[in-house]
């Protein structure tokens, strides 16, 4: 390794501390309420030191904002894999489904951000980064459901793009109920019960009607 590596090494891991500090403070408080100073204690730099890695606080959101859809995507395709082809498809969901919840009690700040970012009215870089990992994991959930059509394990009559948004509804649904409450603490358990009442509703053939008969 020759010495000129050295900085760019320094700067990479430097870059990496200050994205996991501002996963660290947003796990606490709101993003919109983190400093460049408050991210500079938690690593142990001076608040200038900060822009010699980042050359803004938005810079800082959008690699914490890459590393979280990065982070998750491949934890939830990692599950997808590790269940094998063979597996039942609602039980594919299921461990999908809870993995993301572990990933929420292990990183509280990523749906944080990611929650503050959605709401803005305007388009944004960084809504625009919260919008893609929106869409790669809508994306990962329908081919879920598409497949368990096709396996014939739920109903074929299911609107897999209404299932879609409801698997993650319940999601966001159970994140947002644990961060008013102040505590994310069972909400694994919760999320066990909601997902039985959602995969009830995936195995339901809705009655067909007069009009579907004739």
């Amino acid at each position: 390794m020759t010495s000129s590596s050295h900085p760019k090494q320094r700067t990479h891991e430097r870059q990496a501390g200050l994205v996991q500090a501002a996963l660290q403070l947003a796990a606490e408080k709101s993003p919109a309420e983190i400093t460049t100073g408050d991210l500079a204690q938690v690593v142990g730099i001076t608040q200038g030191a900060v822009f010699k890695h980042f050359e803004s606080k938005e810079a800082i959101w959008l690699a914490v904002l890459d590393w979280a859809h990065q982070a998750l995507m491949a934890r939830l395709q990692a599950v997808v894999s590790e269940s094998g082809a063979q597996a039942v498809p609602l039980a594919v969901l299921r461990a999908v489904f809870m993995a993301h919840i572990q990933f929420v009690q292990a990183y509280p700040g990523v749906p944080r951000l990611v929650f503050q970012e959605l709401q803005h009215a305007k388009a944004t870089p960084l809504k625009e980064r919260a919008q893609s990992l929106m869409r790669d994991y809508r994306q990962l959930v329908k081919g879920l459901l598409d497949g368990a059509v096709q396996a014939q394990t739920i109903s074929a009559q299911l609107d897999t793009q209404a299932a879609t948004v409801l698997f993650m509804g319940a999601v966001q649904g159970l994140v947002m109920q644990s961060l008013m409450a102040g505590s994310l603490q069972g909400m694994h358990l919760q999320a066990a019960a909601v997902f039985n009442i959602y995969a009830n509703g995936l195995s339901h053939v809705p009655a067909r009607t007069t009009r579907e008969k004739s």
